[in-house]
């Protein structure tokens, strides 16, 4: 039987072991998943182990956990062996193995899971995807290392946060993801596509002024036509940093630099608002409102393909 632990406190147990073992050794990070996957199963759940870790051709998943087949014991953690991004390819390990400690016995025939189970680390998102990210990113990037690496009152910029990605072995999407967790700024990543948002997240400061966008269940939101993300003839060497006014991508100025991965189609727009906003009288009427609504009102964007 396995633990009724949370994903929290079944990284922090991991964590703990890491450090017990490394310590501030210089090999601590990244965190080597299919190693600590297999050795740590076989000794918490002799019976009933990760046998397996290895790539493999997954038609439309990052990754997946199996069950062996018959008359072999524990389970197989499979990535995609086309994923070119070891980042990808690591935190995708971590989230199967996230799926072995707290889902397999309500899946006894195991979990596949597409790309976007790996992108989107929202409380909206299916529940038990979301723990395996939860339990993914705690794992391999310890809040106290990166608070250590990036302080919660820094404004980092990409190169910083791409740092960040190479020392925890993760694609600088979760290492950004991870960093908005934990700020105390006011920020928000966007990742669009094709001149509309596939999805954003916004640090705790930032969704408490409302600085935010629902993607989930709403019709899809244009980026803004003065913003880098939609002017990719901007961009040098698939990179750029701008200043905008209000009435940008929201009502008040912010910085916005910008990121078109080639490689994934997709452009990351990680925005830096001021410390502190003073709403105006009209906006403090709209308390229902949030981002979505305020783009329409102002901009009159086209929600629609």
């Amino acid at each position: 039987m396995t633990e009724n632990f949370s994903p929290q406190r079944w990284a922090n147990t991991l964590t703990l072991l890491l450090n017990s073992v490394h310590g501030a050794a210089a090999e601590r990070f990244p965190v080597r998943v299919p190693d600590l996957a297999k050795e740590y199963s076989h000794h918490r759940f002799p019976d009933d182990p990760v046998s397996l870790v290895l790539g493999d051709s997954l038609p439309g998943f990052d990754g997946a956990l199996y069950k062996a087949p018959p008359g072999k014991k524990g389970w197989g953690i499979i990535y995609n062996s086309r994923v070119a991004s070891p980042g990808r390819v690591n935190f995708t390990v971590a989230h199967e193995f996230g799926h072995y400690l707290l889902h397999r016995l309500q899946f006894p025939r195991g979990i596949e899971c597409a790309p976007r189970d790996m992108m989107r680390w929202d409380s909206e998102y299916r529940q038990m995807e979301a723990q395996a990210n939860d339990f993914a990113a705690s794992l391999l990037m310890p809040l106290d290392d990166f608070r250590r690496q990036i302080d919660a009152r820094a404004k980092p910029t990409l190169d910083d946060l791409g740092g960040c990605a190479q020392r925890y072995g993760v694609s600088l999407v979760a290492a950004t993801l991870r960093w908005l967790q934990y700020t105390e700024r006011r920020a928000v990543m966007v990742v669009s596509r094709d001149g509309f948002i596939m999805w954003a997240r916004s640090s705790p400061a930032a969704l408490r002024t409302r600085a935010y966008f629902k993607t989930a269940g709403r019709p899809a939101i244009a980026v803004p036509a003065s913003s880098l993300a939609a002017q990719p003839e901007l961009l040098e060497k698939s990179r750029g940093q701008m200043v905008h006014d209000g009435d940008v991508w929201f009502a008040e100025s912010c910085e916005e630099i910008a990121l078109a991965s080639d490689q994934y189609d997709f452009t990351i727009s990680l925005l830096h608002l001021e410390p502190m906003i003073r709403l105006s009288r009209f906006d403090e009427a709209a308390d229902e409102e949030d981002s979505f609504d305020v783009m329409t009102r102002r901009m009159g964007t086209h929600l629609s393909r």
